[in-house]
């Protein structure tokens, strides 16, 4: 079972039968078959752990970045009658000081970055809350999530105010952009330090002085997992964003 204290253990894991989910998709699918026969239930809404490939392939497929987080993540895949419709999606984020204005360490605090799905039946707010309360099981030290909705593609966090998140305000982020793809700041310096290659090399490298940063505003949202957080972070609560709010 995924746990942020090991994230390396909760990447490489081999699923075991009985928590295999089945069917999913084609790239998993010749190693899956070798396990037998599902043990997915066939009520409307199962959730189940996944694996990095069939998280990244729901990602392409349903979410509007096209990628999956950088860094260790825990990933939960979505089904309804059995089939795969997608992935909810935990990380350390992109702030390396995510818990510091809350008086958390790294082990007590998360940010839910994808919820990627397909056409569904179930209510989005049920299935982030039976993802959250995967991850929460999974993780007893853990006190809060944090989740940003991007303004720029029209998101004001409908679906968090439907699940009773506290709204803490805007605040602002930036993306790198490299002709005509956006890629956020942390998956630019994890693309650069694959390379073997500092930010002044890389930029030099595509013909550039520096790489040109594209900057944004972004709604942060905030759900805390115990009654002493929730008293905490109600403090920072503002008044919910509208749908046509651009700050």
């Amino acid at each position: 079972m995924p746990r942020f204290r090991n994230w390396l253990i909760s990447r490489h894991d081999t699923p075991t039968p009985e928590k295999t989910v089945l069917p999913l998709t084609a790239a998993s699918q010749p190693q899956l078959d070798k396990l037998g026969t599902s043990k997915v239930d066939r009520h409307q809404l199962s959730l189940g752990w996944i694996g990095h490939h069939d998280a990244l392939w729901a990602c392409q497929t349903w979410h509007y970045s096209k990628t999956i987080p950088a860094g260790k993540t825990v990933k939960i895949g979505v089904f309804e009658a059995g089939r795969f419709i997608g992935v909810v999606i935990f990380s350390r984020g992109s702030n390396p000081r995510i818990g510091w204005g809350y008086d958390l360490d790294q082990t007590e605090v998360c940010e839910l970055t994808r919820v990627a799905l397909d056409a569904h039946k179930s209510p989005v707010t049920r299935i982030i809350s039976e993802a959250m309360a995967m991850t929460k099981a999974a993780n007893p030290g853990l006190r809060l999530i944090i989740s940003y909705a991007a303004i720029e593609e029209g998101h004001h966090g409908g679906i968090y105010q439907a699940g009773n998140w506290i709204y803490e305000g805007s605040i602002k982020s930036y993306k790198v952009k490299i002709g005509d793809e956006l890629v956020h700041g942390r998956s630019m310096s994890a693309r650069i330090k694959g390379l073997g290659m500092t930010a002044t090399e890389y930029a030099k490298s595509l013909g550039l002085e520096a790489l040109p940063r594209v900057h944004l505003q972004r709604h942060k949202y905030l759900m805390p997992l115990d009654r002493k957080m929730r008293r905490q972070v109600a403090l920072l609560a503002k008044e919910y964003p509208k749908a046509d709010s651009d700050v």
